[in-house]
């Protein structure tokens, strides 16, 4: 008899399995836009921001993705760095990592800032959750030796670890009054555009060659 009612309900019990194997694949691909005012969208209205006009671009382009927005304005890379954890859950399934911008404008010894992101990477790596550097370079009034200084931090890094690498965050955009605000440093939404149409080679290329869990 108990093998009788073992039998009757062992299809129900493979339903619910299949079923939860079928909700886990269809959930999307969970990225964490993690940075500073040029993730955050300063002064944007809603949906203008980069995560989600990379978003809907990815989407628009066939992939089932989620792109949080963990921009933080001002933040430098020790203010990253001191809110990683708790800004990045643990189903993440990929970082992009765009810091770096403000220690450049506060003068922020270009050795401090290549620890802070050695350590972001690191902790980022020992969690499992794979990441794109988005780089930044020194604007040209803070002399050749901070620029030179500052400017190898991210192509060193990303050649070190390995990581899917954009140059430069702002490519296309700075120094372009029609893509900026009137402070002449942030992004208007024509600005997110071309940053967006800049860095989807990037990513596509890592969500096409991923392997599907």
């Amino acid at each position: 008899m108990a093998f009788k009612r073992f039998y009757r309900l062992l299809p129900a019990a493979v339903f619910t399995l299949l079923l939860g194997v079928i909700a886990a694949a269809a959930e999307p691909y969970r990225i964490v836009g993690f940075g500073d005012s040029l993730m955050a969208g300063y002064q944007l209205d809603a949906g203008q921001s980069f995560p989600e006009k990379l978003e809907a671009a990815l989407k628009a382009r066939g992939h089932d993705v989620t792109v949080a927005n963990a921009g933080v304005s001002g933040d430098t890379t020790s203010a990253g760095l001191s809110r990683l954890d708790w800004s990045v859950p643990d189903d993440t399934d990929l970082v992009i990592l765009e810091l770096g911008a403000n220690d450049m404008l506060r003068g922020i010894a270009p050795e401090l800032t290549e620890k802070n992101l050695t350590a972001m990477i690191e902790r980022l790596k020992e969690r499992g959750i794979p990441v794109i550097l988005a780089g930044m370079m020194a604007a040209p009034n803070l002399g050749a030796d901070y620029g030179d200084r500052f400017n190898r931090i991210y192509p060193e890094l990303a050649e070190k670890y390995e990581l899917p690498f954009y140059p430069f965050f702002l490519d296309g955009v700075a120094a372009e009054k029609s893509l900026l605000l009137e402070d002449g440093m942030h992004p208007n939404p024509q600005g997110v555009d071309r940053m967006v149409e800049g860095f989807l080679p990037v990513i596509e290329k890592v969500l096409t060659a991923r392997t599907p869990d």
